[in-house]
């Protein structure tokens, strides 16, 4: 842990010396040195932008819980009923392809403006990766194990507890771990339209205003949010996945 914790130092420390130098090459108010930034953020929070945050998170959260929920399901009900199986694979991989900020229109023409169309946005960014990595790993499980669960008296709750939900987990929160930087970029253009609060919307806001400093301050912000929720993702895989072998470290 220690290490980790150094390596991540070390990164922001030439990250931000990068920045600093890239300000003063510059030399222009379109990219303000980092402490200039870092300074004005304290300020922030007094003018509300806890509400920013708090929208964005919002939407992520209902919007990643969503998809994993029925991610999870139909990942599950592809590889066990067959028949399902072979009708909705070739759905899945016909829609799978499309980029999914192209049906925003179509979803702010259905849902309207609010949050529905915006969680709706992020639900469908994440529901076609959780379904094939749950697919993926449900099948790696041998049906002879299932077999062998079958031949002795073990109640399908008992299997789908220790076989396939464990197998689903490992395959859902691998998923939504990839697909955390997508959500946000995703995030951030249903943001721009149809609401006043959000960090999408202040960062444009600023931005229209020529409030560059802020504009910055707002996407460091969105930053640590996002490395936050991405922190809170791994310690959960690695509770939730204690049996597999440890991937490579983060940092």
């Amino acid at each position: 842990m220690a290490r980790r914790i150094r390596n991540l130092v070390i990164a922001i420390i030439i990250l931000n010396i990068i920045w600093y130098l890239a300000a003063i090459a510059i030399s222009k108010d379109i990219l303000p040195n980092p402490f200039t930034v870092y300074a004005i953020i304290p300020s922030l929070f007094k003018e509300n932008i806890s509400l920013d945050i708090y929208a964005s998170v919002y939407r992520v959260f209902w919007g990643l819980l969503s998809a994993t929920l029925v991610g999870v399901i139909i990942g599950i009900m592809i590889v066990r009923l067959p028949k399902f199986g072979r009708i909705a694979n070739p759905m899945l991989y016909f829609l799978y392809p499309i980029p999914k900020i192209s049906l925003l229109p179509i979803l702010m023409l259905f849902l309207g403006l609010g949050e529905s169309s915006k969680i709706g946005m992020l639900f469908l960014a994440n529901v076609f990766q959780v379904i094939v990595s749950v697919r993926d790993q449900v099948r790696q499980i041998p049906g002879d194990l299932y077999s062998s669960l079958h031949v002795l008296k073990a109640s399908h709750w008992q299997i789908f507890k220790y076989v396939t939900w464990p197998a689903s987990i490992a395959g859902t929160l691998s998923a939504v771990r990839i697909e955390l930087s997508a959500s946000f970029a995703i995030l951030f253009m249903t943001e721009v339209y149809g609401t006043q609060v959000g960090l999408g919307y202040y960062i444009m806001d600023e931005w229209s205003k020529m409030e560059y400093t802020k504009m910055y301050a707002g996407i460091v912000i969105l930053s640590i949010v996002a490395f936050i929720l991405f922190i809170i993702l791994e310690l959960l895989d690695a509770h939730c996945n204690r049996w597999r072998k440890k991937d490579a470290p983060l940092f």
